[in-house]
């Protein structure tokens, strides 16, 4: 009788297999059970008023910058950054600037700024805010110390609008756009204050002085021009005098005492 080889079966690649399966039911489980959750982190809302830039493995993704609406992220793959379309604005801090008269002004601005390519301004430029900032302040001293003190005082308004100019061609790199610089406020030194208005009082003196002088030309020429008259015409002088009277007599009441009769002039 022939004995027929018997297969034995391996238990241990047996036992292995079991665990692979029971560990990809696992996984199963938890993908069917967590998609729905995680779906959800696979949208982005993005604003009226921002642009959203989405980087794939770290490189931008071909329909960036996109908004605003829905987008659509792969997780794990996908980073977004948002970026602000508004308009933005900060104070300059206090500036000591040396005019060119070699008088030292405290100068403080508000600069008025927003962003108009998102590409530009998350790229190039680590903190476009703070870039925008720092310029300005380099741009302001440099540019104020051009200008005497008279000029920066009554000019105020054309200076500023030469700063935002250069300002601008500047953040044109970073994607961002300046829309209006203001000079707020130019402080003097207290002596200087003073100084100034000692000299503005003399020169409201002095003009006094002479508009009165002026004053006294002009009545003496009419006062000339006057007794020309009533030596021409002796019944003008009784006139005058009547009106003297009169117009002391309306003022307060008083006794008058005057010589009566009058010498009368002639007809003749």
């Amino acid at each position: 009788m022939t004995n027929t080889p018997q297969s034995k079966i391996d238990l241990t690649e047996y036992h292995k297999q079991t665990l692979i399966e029971k560990i990809f039911k696992v996984f199963a489980i938890l993908l069917i059970l967590l998609f729905p959750i995680a779906i959800l982190f696979c949208f982005k809302v993005v604003k009226q008023y921002k642009r959203a830039v989405v980087l794939r493995f770290g490189r931008v993704r071909s329909d960036s910058p996109a908004g605003p609406g829905i987008i659509w992220l792969v997780p794990c793959t996908d980073s977004v950054e948002f970026i602000d379309l508004r308009t933005q604005s900060f104070n300059l801090p206090p500036q000591e600037i040396l005019t060119k008269d070699s008088v030292t002004v405290t100068v403080d601005a508000v600069v008025y700024f927003h962003v108009t390519n998102p590409l530009k301004s998350l790229l190039n430029v680590q903190s476009h805010k703070r870039a925008t900032e720092l310029l300005s302040v380099a741009i302001l001293r440099n540019y104020l110390g051009q200008y005497t003190l008279a000029e920066l005082l009554s000019s105020r308004v054309a200076i500023s609008d030469n700063v935002k100019l250069m300002i601008d061609k500047g953040t044109i790199e970073w994607g961002v756009q300046v829309q209006r610089v203001e000079i707020k406020n130019v402080l003097l030194p207290f002596e200087l204050q003073k100084a100034m208005a000692a000299e503005a009082e003399g020169t409201r003196i002095a003009k006094a002085k002479i508009i009165e002088a002026e004053g006294e030309i002009k009545t003496a020429e009419n006062l000339k021009e006057a007794s020309q008259v009533i030596m021409e015409n002796p019944k003008a002088m009784l006139l005058r005098y009547l009106q003297t009277l009169n117009s002391i007599a309306s003022q307060q009441t008083t006794s008058i005492l005057f010589p009566f009769p009058m010498d009368l002039p002639s007809s003749h």
